[in-house]
């Protein structure tokens, strides 16, 4: 853009902006989210920011605060982030002045102490980090421990915790690491602990990085450990120190993550005696954890192995250094267990009880410990104590919707509550986030189409809000058909639940018209577009699936040709083809699933081949269980919180909006009979795979 242009553009957004701005932050109660003039400058910073022309971002920041829009703050922030490294601290200081209290203020302190801690500034470091309001990044959290540390204050829980929690590696956990090692504050015990929850989770680099910290040779061993784990262990004759044997333990978790049945071996034979109990029983379970991950059927009997050497070498009854993720699969594991296993049930049991006590209290735990407790009570009168237990425990999140609650709610006999509908708002309260700025900019950036922005906004605007404000703002975000944010935003309150906020109807007509098309129960379609794409019409993924029913373009395609529909490349962006393309294309994967709604929802979202996979193995098992085995973590909730959805769904359809397949479930079907019939390995005589279905 040349100067004369320039200044043209800012003479003309001053002449338009000027009279709207006077009430750019307090819009009228249900006044729709409209566009004003510079809004286009907007998304003109943005795309600057992507590109990385300082230039044009810089002169948008001009043209937008000379305009005083409402946005200008962003462009701002944009152009001030993206020269960080050579900003000066009077510049972020006149920043946060003048934008304080905002989200882009909390947010650039956030870059900001990042920024510090790279450049070693500790003093200015332990003067902002206070003011970082949302506390959300762990980096920094490091950065803020370190410098109190420095101040002589003891700080070894929560540094250990922060290191612990640590997912990859960065500057600042690893500095707060190192010193508290030189200080002797941290234990080698600790530091062995971190390489192990590393090597678990499949971060090398972060292991090595722990084992440095103590012994540099250990981090070199680490690297032929991870490469070659049974070469290591083949080679490792030699008499075994602490940090030996704790690097065979490391050899073992590598080798099970390939090879569970040749880790059980290793673990049973050539280090039954070398390898103190514990370490053999750890050994035993990760390995048992891995065979679970590939749904092996020995997965159970290696987990219950390991219990065994756990008990003979803890004298205090302590419970094991295991992950919560360990545990669940071990719980997993033994739920996919024959039924005719006796120990099934006090795996799970003992597994669950071994959890972390966050862990323990979530429902999907609560739920499995009490069919475990119903499962082992004794007959007659000497169990009734483990029954009222048992059904205690289900009572308590039987109120819930998810799919646990559910599922609690129907073995007790009870039909799953729908919440009584809150207080209708006052005209007070409504008009509380139509005043609130940073939820009003939260609305213009989505309706901009900077939704990321918008939701970070948004999010950021919601901290500390009050149930009735929480329902407010989801009103408000109802009415703009901004349709995440109502649901998420309705979903945070706990004692007044607007189920009609959580799942709203939007497209009714249009939606049930197609589900009927395609011969599918609305109900699902409603459950399966709520977690998909939270009804965001120009949703689109990261891989490349789009609209309501995030469609792949070759899924697009393939369905368009077999409902004989000719296909554009457009089409999937176009909301009522993308409903007819999406439903068809479920239609399809449930006849191939023999009418699973389970297998379908899964393979909806993980492909049809994995749950082919899935299903296999022998055993045939209850639909909840096979739904918590599924090994991959996206694709299992995303099945819980489908067929969840839709059990809600068809309470609040009218009946007229059931589906014409008389086979499809009428609203009061609960979630066990929606779930479908026991699931195992194809059963001989039905139709083959379709192996086009993509």
């Amino acid at each position: 853009m040349t100067r004369p242009a320039f200044l043209a553009l800012l003479r003309r957004m001053a002449v338009v902006l000027a009279p709207a701005l006077l009430t750019a932050t307090l819009l009228p109660v249900a006044a729709p989210a409209r566009a004003q003039g510079g809004d286009e400058v907007v998304v003109q910073a943005r795309e600057a920011l992507r590109r990385k022309d300082r230039a044009a971002l810089a002169q948008a920041r001009q043209a937008l605060n000379a305009a005083q829009h409402p946005l200008a703050m962003w462009a701002e922030y944009w152009e001030l982030s993206n020269r960080l490294a050579q900003a000066q601290p009077e510049e972020l200081g006149a920043f946060f002045a003048r934008w304080s209290g905002s989200y882009v203020e909390d947010r650039l302190r956030n870059d900001w102490l990042l920024e510090l801690g790279r450049r070693r500034d500790w003093d200015q470091l332990r003067e902002q980090a206070p003011l970082f309001r949302m506390n959300d990044d762990r980096e920094v959290a490091c950065y803020a421990l370190l410098v109190r540390h420095q101040q002589g204050q003891d700080v070894r829980a929560a540094a250990r915790a922060a290191w612990q929690a640590q997912k990859d590696l960065d500057d600042g956990c690893a500095l707060l690491a190192q010193a508290m090692v030189e200080a002797h504050a941290f234990s080698a015990e600790d530091v062995w602990l971190k390489a192990r929850m590393a090597v678990e989770a499949n971060r090398p680099r972060a292991a090595r990085a722990a084992l440095e910290l103590i012994h540099a040779a250990s981090g070199r061993s680490l690297g032929e450990v991870l490469d070659n784990p049974a070469r290591f262990l083949a080679h490792r004759n030699a008499g075994l120190g602490t940090g030996g044997r704790e690097l065979v333990l490391l050899a073992l978790m590598r080798l099970a993550a390939s090879d569970p049945q040749a880790a059980v071996q290793h673990i049973e034979s050539t280090w039954s005696e070398r390898l103190p109990l514990a370490l053999r029983a750890t050994a035993l379970a990760h390995a048992g954890k891995q065979a679970a991950l590939k749904l092996q059927p020995q997965a159970a009997g290696i987990a219950a192995r390991g219990w065994e050497l756990w008990a003979a070498a803890n004298r205090r009854g302590t419970p094991p250094p295991w992950s919560d993720e360990l545990l669940a699969w071990q719980v997993r594991a033994a739920l996919r267990s024959s039924d005719r296993d006796k120990g099934r049930w006090g795996l799970v049991d003992a597994a669950i009880g071994a959890m972390s006590a966050d862990e323990q209290r979530d429902a999907t735990w609560v739920y499995w410990r009490a069919r475990a407790t119903l499962a082992r009570a004794a007959p007659g009168p000497q169990g009734d104590a483990a029954r009222a237990a048992a059904q205690a425990a289900l009572q308590g999140i039987a109120a819930q919707l998810g799919f646990y609650g559910q599922l609690a709610a129907e073995d007790l006999g009870l039909r799953v509550p729908l919440p009584a509908a809150p207080a209708p708002l006052t005209e007070a309260e409504r008009l509380v986030p139509r005043s609130h700025p940073g939820l009003v900019r939260g609305l213009q950036l989505i309706a901009l189409g900077l939704r990321s922005e918008g939701v970070r906004e948004w999010n950021y605007s919601m901290r500390g809000a009050g149930e009735r404000e929480r329902l407010a703002a989801a009103e408000l975000a109802c009415e703009r058909e901004v349709w995440d944010r109502c649901i998420n935003t309705s979903e945070r309150t706990q004692a007044e639940v607007d189920v009609s906020q959580r799942y709203p109807l939007p497209f009714r007509e249009t939606l049930v018209a197609k589900a009927q098309q395609a011969g599918l129960d609305p109900a699902l379609l409603y459950g399966l577009i709520r977690q998909e794409s939270r009804f965001i019409a120009d949703a689109r993924s990261s891989v490349g699936a789009s609209g309501l029913m995030q469609l792949m373009p070759a899924t697009a395609r393939w369905t368009a040709k077999k409902i004989g529909l000719a296909y554009r490349a457009d089409m999937v962006v176009d909301r009522d083809t993308n409903l007819l393309l999406g439903a068809s294309y479920l239609r399809r994967v449930l006849d191939d699933f023999e009418g699973s709604p389970a297998l379908a929802v899964a393979a909806y979202n993980a492909g049809p081949n994995r749950p082919r996979r899935w299903r296999e193995g022998g055993t045939v098992m209850e639909p909840a269980a096979w739904i918590e085995s599924i090994p991959f973590n996206e694709t299992r909730d995303y099945v819980k919180k489908v067929l969840a959805n839709t059990v809600v769904y068809a309470r609040l359809l009218d009946p007229g909006a059931e589906s014409v397949r008389a086979e499809m479930a009428p609203p009061e079907t609960p979630l066990k009979a929606r779930l479908g019939p026991a699931i195992g390995p194809r059963e001989a005589g039905t139709a083959p795979a379709d192996r086009e279905l993509p």
